[in-house]
Order: C-alpha cells, then structure tokens, then sequence
C-alpha cells in the first residue's frame, strides 16, 4: 500500500466507543509504535495486523460479545491479537501462558469461548486444554481474500485492504474480561468495558503528563491490568513501547532504557526492590527517563527514599489501583513524596476516592475505613458471579476492600487488605507495617510477613526474607538485634525463613497464599 493509501487507512478510524480506534486513530502511520527485540513495527503495521485479526475472526463467525482468549507472550502478536478482537466487537480475555491446567478448563468453560488466539510456541500446550475451541496461532491466520499488498512478521502473514473493520460497541458493552483470584479459590473475570478504559486511560495521560514523544520501558505483562495500561496510554497518545521480557537480567534491561532513550518506566514492587538492591541502577546515567510508575502493590519507604536517590532528576509517581478500577485510582504527585512518605495520594482526575466507617461515614483522624471508589472507570463487576459483584460493587461504587486512613488533606493511607494482618495480644498489626520495617534492614532485597498461631499472643510473626546475598554472615542473628532495637517485642518475628525469592504471579506480584500454606 503506497503512503498516500496508508495516511488514508489511518484517518478513516470512525469515531465510536471502540477502543481500537480510540488508540489508533490519528496516528502518523510512520511513528514506531512497538520497539521489540528482533524489529520496530510502525503504527501503520499495527493497523493493518489488527483489521486482518478483526475482519478474520469475523470471517470465523464470532458475534459481537463472544469472547475471545488470548494467549501469549508480550510481542506484536499480542498487541494485535487484542486491538483485532476489541474491533472487531469482541471481548478480549487474556491469560498467562503459565494459566493451570484446571483454571484454563475453568476459564474456558465459564466465558463459552469459542476462539482462541495463541502464540505457536504454546500452542501445543494449549490445545490439550482448549478442546471444541478454535485455536489460531500467529503463524497459521490466513490472509483475507481480496488483499491489495501483504506483509509478514515472525511467520504471521497479514493482508491490507482499504476495507475498514470496525465494530460499532456501546460505552459499557464489554471490552475484555480480566481475570484475577477470587474468594473461593476459582479466577473470577473483571468485566471491563470500552468505557472503562477510554476513561482510565485519560486520567492517566493527563496526570503523567504523557506525549508522542514518551517511549516506556514495558516489562510488565500485558494481561495484567497495570501493562495493558501502559499499552492503552501510550497509544492513545501516539507514544511508542519498549517491549522486553528479560527482567532476569536486570542489567541487560537498565543498558536498553538507555540505547532505547526511554523517557519511562513501570513496576511493582518487586522490579524496584531488585533494581535498587541487585542492580547498578543507582551508579548509573538516565539522561531521557523523566518519570517512574510504582503501583501493584505497596512499595517501602525504604525503597522510595533508595529510588529518589538513585534517580533525582526523575519524577516518581506513586500510584494505587485494582483490576476492578480498570487499572488507576489514585496517584502521589512527585512533588509530595518527601511530605506524604507512604501515602498513595488521592483520586486520579475522574476519580473520587472516601474512606468510609463500616456505618457509611466518613473516617475522622486517626480512624481506619474502607477505600470505596467512583467513577467511569469503575467496572461492571464480575462475570458470572452475582454474589462477589454485590458484595464489591453497590451503586456504582467499588468497595475495594482496603483499608486506609486519611489525613488533614485528603491523602489516603493504605494501612493493609482487611485480611492480612497479625493479631498481637488482641491488637490488629498490619502485616505491611512489619514489613516496612523490617526492609529498613539493608542486607534484604525482600520481605513477606504471615501470622502463624501463638498460645501466649494468639498470633505471632513469621517473616520470609530474601536477602541480598546469601553469604552465611549470620543474617538472622544480626536481623534478630536490628529487631530488637527497631520494633515493639511482641512484633518481632518468632520465625525468620530464609528463601531464595517470594513466590510471584505472573505480573511480579507476591503470592502470599502460598507463603501461609508452608
């Protein structure tokens, strides 16, 4: 297709509740879009791969709302695969390519998926799973009859054509379904609609200030909410990502962010703590990262202050959110982390965030409440799952089911999940707290802390750390005095169990389930 002919192609997006042509629309179609490590593919590319993604699995039958899973790895394929099923008016739901055998069967059966889009290289794997399921793969979508011109990546043959594939959605029908861990042990999907995301998406863009010209180092995994955001804001503004998997070699990545000019990065805790503990990051030179995103979990004190040094020309963005919230609900700005140490801040534009008492009120000084959420980003609650979408979403709101304090001006505090805390001669300790402390030990790159029975106290501490090398010093003993000169005697860990690293999800997060179950 000549330029004149693509420039057209990128222009002809209608303007719908679609969230395809919400990020697609308007592009320069030469602008990189995806730095990947084997090629850079332009947004003219990406365009052309999702209305072939869009118009085939039209071809294969799909209604507008069938869902559609996708399983891959980040690469083009994926970026593709989701915009293809978002045009074409179907509901992305997105999995880990490590998803158990009996949560895919799960997952399957409850979404009545009849179409899956599939990396190759899991695609064996996969199809045990996925019987009376129609499974592509990126090497086996065919072209779409009546192709003007044809184009390949990584074995996926795409065909062009001035057709336009666009499905015309509502602002709350479904965009994808995200599948998370739920109360009774079995994944429940988040039912996220076009709505959902255009709306998180702005509020994100707006309070990171975001632009053409902000290029993200992503080593997030796009199924998890935090990475597809990434993918969705930098988009929309016509940004580009840096797509690398190889967080096991943190150098490897530090050294791309520079070759690459990489104006951002994001991470849960555990990036930082490897970043600032196991890594050069803090001798090295980042001459474009202007700002940094912490959010999927809580990140130390300890952590922040390491990240302020280490990058002190860069703005740190603090930030709080929940697949129910589509991704974002709260932000610090930068300028408040020495004063507001802790906080996760307050609502992101469109957002209003209250800490309310068990009677609906809102806390006072000093009281612990529930964070309950408003606003367009709020999602539709949970797919096939009446009970939990009542207990967590009432009247457009989403009880989130942390609790927090807040203070003379409005900046929230997570104290911890209402579950995970430690109860101490009748007092409740959250687990973070024990944490946070414990971490102020340099020689740790991690810490998880669970309350194991105690026939004095009713519950004492077990701590699982990591530290930063296991070098047979004596961790534990010299851990054991820092205790005892930092923390209250009831709190300090009864247990200290030394591991390699924490158990983790997918998207980097601490699986805390497992840790009780030893």
């Amino acid at each position: 297709m000549s330029t004149h002919a693509t420039k057209e192609a990128m222009a002809m997006t209608c303007h719908s509740s679609n969230v395809a042509d919400f990020l697609l629309e308007g592009k320069e179609p030469d602008r990189i879009a995806l730095h990947l490590l084997n090629r850079n593919y332009t947004y003219a590319e990406l365009l052309t791969a999702t209305n072939s993604i869009a118009a085939y699995l039209g071809k294969l039958g799909c209604q507008k709302g069938d869902r559609v899973l996708l399983v891959s790895e980040n690469s083009f394929f994926w970026v593709a695969a989701y915009l293809g099923i978002l045009r074409a008016g179907l509901v992305a739901v997105p999995l880990p390519n490590t998803t158990p055998a009996d949560d895919l069967k799960y997952i399957l059966e409850v979404t009545a998926a009849r179409v899956a889009l599939v990396q190759g290289r899991f695609a064996t794997k996969t199809r045990l799973h996925l019987a009376g399921t129609h499974v592509l793969t990126d090497g086996q979508i065919p072209s779409l009859p009546n192709a003007v011109s044809q184009m390949s990546f990584g074995g996926l043959h795409f065909a062009e054509s001035n057709r336009r594939v666009c499905k015309e959605v509502g602002p709350r029908d479904l965009a994808a379904l995200m599948f998370t861990s739920g109360s009774t042990g079995k994944p429940r999907g988040v039912m996220v609609s076009h709505r959902n995301i255009m709306a998180n998406t702005e509020s994100i863009v707006q309070y990171l200030g975001l632009t053409e010209h902000d290029r993200i180092m992503t080593v997030l995994p796009f199924h998890y909410c935090f990475g597809t955001s990434l993918l969705h804001t930098h988009l929309r503004v016509g940004g580009s990502l840096v797509v690398d998997s190889r967080f096991m070699y943190p150098e490897a990545i530090l050294q791309r962010m520079i070759d690459t000019q990489c104006t951002g990065f994001a991470g849960v805790p555990s990036h930082f703590q490897i970043l600032l503990r196991s890594s050069s990051l803090p001798k090295k030179h980042f001459p474009d990262l202007r700002y940094v995103q912490q959010a999927g979990g809580h990140l130390a004190p300890s952590f922040i202050r390491g990240l302020q040094a280490a990058l002190p020309a860069t703005q740190i963005f603090v930030m709080y959110g929940q697949t129910e919230a589509t991704a974002r609900l709260s932000y610090l700005p930068p300028e408040f982390l020495d004063t507001k140490l802790g906080s996760i801040g307050r609502g992101i534009p469109g957002v209003t965030l209250r800490v309310l008492s068990e009677s609906g009120e809102e806390v006072k000084l000093g009281e612990v409440g529930e964070i309950v959420a408003e606003g367009e980003n709020v999602t539709l609650g949970y797919w096939q799952a009446p009970q939990e979408t009542v207990h967590s979403f009432r009247n457009g709101k989403l009880y989130t089911g942390d609790l927090a304090t807040v203070d003379r001006e409005g900046f929230i505090y997570v104290v911890d999940r209402a579950k995970d805390f430690v109860k101490c001669g009748g007092k409740r300790v959250a687990c973070r707290q024990i944490e946070d402390q414990l971490l102020e030990y340099e020689e740790l790159l991690e810490v998880a802390v669970v309350p194991v029975p105690d026939d004095i106290l009713g519950e004492a501490v077990r701590a699982f750390v990591v530290p930063r090398a296991f070098n047979g010093n004596g961790l534990k003993e010299n851990l054991h005095e820092f205790c005892k000169k930092h923390m209250p005697p009831q709190l300090i860990p009864r247990e200290i169990l030394l591991l390699q690293a924490l158990p983790k999800n997918s998207a980097g997060k601490v699986l805390k389930q497992n840790l009780r179950s030893m």
